[in-house]
């Protein structure tokens, strides 16, 4: 079903991976070194990363982004008895190379010149946002590329969700908070922001407080439920659209 128009949303603030760049776009452009375990280590590579950033956050040791995804790295490399370091450095390399899903660009273009202002609040660190962003060709369109560097604690923290309202000088309702983790989207739409949930993956709904607004396959459909009627870019309506589930 799909989601209702959002009313009074003046600002879209994306999650970065998983959301706008594909993860699973990392292990898959080095498929022929990796070999055919690469959707194994993709997606048990993708599970750790998440899981450290839960662990340093509830013990209070905090350490980036980079390193935690190079912590994860190694971990599903161990597991899977890949002891290569020449393959360790190239995925990591990859990793600032990292692909946009295919209607992401067109997406954002149509919300900017529909007057949507646009952020991304991310894990990830300034760096690696700033090299994600750039490889995707994606410079000028945000307000503000916000890393949870700032908060120095990852998400689901508030302090992070903290960070777009004050950037942004918007209130929490102002705001339509996009992610495909589902733990992530529940989160946000807890702290107040309005969330659309985009299931990218098609998981099962989170048993967690709260249920977000609405529910998208891919972020597609997002200029037409935010945006005011006639804002919308006409060229939305034909944009590619991404069926590649995320690694999660």
């Amino acid at each position: 079903m799909r989601p209702a128009p959002l009313a009074g949303v003046e600002a879209c603030v994306f999650d970065a991976y998983g959301t706008l760049f594909d993860v699973g776009s990392v292990a898959r452009a080095l498929r022929e070194a990796v070999g055919e375990r690469w959707p194994a280590l993709s997606e048990r590579w993708r599970e750790r990363q998440l899981q450290y950033t839960w662990l340093r956050a509830i013990t209070g040791r905090h350490a980036d982004f980079w390193q935690v995804t190079g912590d994860a790295l190694d971990h599903a490399l161990d597991g899977l008895g890949i002891a290569d370091a020449a393959l360790r450095e190239r995925l990591l390399r990859q990793y600032l190379q990292i692909e946009v899903y295919p209607e992401v660009p067109a997406v954002l273009r149509a919300l900017k010149a529909g007057g949507m202002r646009l952020a991304i609040l991310s894990n990830g660190t300034p760096d690696m946002l700033a090299a994600a962003v750039g490889h995707a060709g994606l410079e000028g369109l945000f307000d503000a590329v916000l890393s949870v560097e700032s908060a120095g604690v990852f998400k689901p923290h508030a302090a992070v969700y903290d960070l777009a309202p004050r950037s942004l000088g918007l209130s929490r309702e102002r705001l339509c908070f996009l992610s495909s983790n589902g733990w992530d989207a529940w989160s946000a739409k807890a702290y107040g922001m309005r969330v659309l949930w985009c299931n990218r993956a098609g998981q099962p709904p989170e048993r967690i407080p709260e249920a977000p607004d609405g529910e998208l396959a891919d972020l597609g459909e997002l200029p037409a439920l935010v945006l005011r009627p006639g804002s919308a870019s006409p060229s939305t309506e034909s944009s590619p659209s991404a069926h590649t589930p995320a690694a999660r």
